[in-house]
């Protein structure tokens, strides 16, 4: 009797606080890891890789954002209430366009549901939604055959977008094959030697003044290409035809057979002077995050 008393309290427990009993606790939202996440296996790879670049091709051409999340179970939550944490939880398409849409399938309960951001409920509208799910997406399901019926399901979801009038996706940023000048890169030694040692060989052939010019008009060239600016080029020219006139005078030993200059020590290179271009590489069309869309609850939810 005292078991069952127990037993008793422990259900009525779990029913008035959920969150006692991990078997009633929500289910997570499992991280963005690309545009389809398949937490049941039921894709194979070469499914799961094409419905894949069909999403990725997609946002390059549009802009706007598909996902698919394929769970075993949202329970104890609804589908819809599952679907928008997830929408929340990714934040498909773009911000402040919203044009993102998100199709979640719970196998083992046989629901599913596409959830539709703000910037897409012109479009793909409630009714829409449902006719897609149950034209197109339920039929297959019910055969058995899923990866056709999530394929067949995004086509037509990605056919209806296509007609509506969406901001034109941003183009990825080029690198510039240029890059800032820095002034400090004029005192790279890595850049001084070869300048001196080519600087003497042209002063020993065409003589000091012509050999210097020479020099400097070769380094000026160089820079241009690196560079792109005049500016950076001339300096760079006056720069090296000095350098190259009294190199003879830099290097030269002084009195007691010690060097003048004590070498580089103290002139100011401080290793900021790489060709390393500084940039960083973009990430706005990885498949492993959203693009900060809102989502309001629009869309549609079937079952088979």
């Amino acid at each position: 009797m005292n078991a069952a008393r127990a037993i008793l309290l422990a259900l009525l427990l779990g029913w008035i606080f959920p969150g006692l009993s991990p078997a009633l606790a929500d289910v997570a939202v499992p991280p963005l890891v690309g545009r389809v996440v398949d937490q049941t296996g039921t894709l194979s790879g070469g499914e799961l890789d094409s419905l894949q670049q069909i999403l990725r091709d997609f946002e390059a051409r549009k802009g706007s954002q598909i996902a698919v999340l394929i769970v075993p179970t949202t329970a104890p939550e609804t589908i819809e209430q599952y679907s928008l944490r997830v929408a929340e939880a990714w934040k498909i398409g773009r911000k402040r366009i919203d044009d993102g849409a998100i199709l979640v399938v719970a196998k083992n309960d046989h629901r599913l549901r596409i959830e539709v951001g703000y910037g897409l409920e012109g479009a793909l509208t409630d009714i829409t939604s449902k006719r897609i799910i149950d034209e197109i997406i339920t039929p297959r399901f019910r055969n058995g055959d899923f990866a056709g019926g999530i394929s067949a399901g995004v086509d037509q979801m990605i056919r209806v977008i296509d007609g509506e009038k969406l901001p034109a996706p941003e183009l990825p940023k080029r690198q510039s094959s240029t890059r800032s000048f820095d002034p400090t890169d004029l005192f790279n030694p890595f850049l001084i030697i070869p300048v001196l040692l080519f600087g003497g060989m042209m002063r020993s052939v065409l003589g000091r003044l012509v050999g210097s010019a020479v020099s400097g008009g070769l380094v000026a060239l160089i820079a241009w290409f690196f560079f792109g600016s005049l500016l950076a080029a001339a300096l760079s020219g006056v720069v090296a035809s000095l350098f190259v006139m009294f190199s003879d005078s830099i290097t030269a030993p002084a009195p007691g057979g010690r060097g003048r200059g004590g070498g580089w020590s103290g002139g100011g290179y401080s290793g900021g002077g790489s060709w390393s271009s500084g940039g960083s590489s973009s990430s706005s069309s990885s498949d492993s995050g959203g693009g900060g869309g809102s989502f309001g609850g629009g869309g549609a939810s079937g079952s088979w």
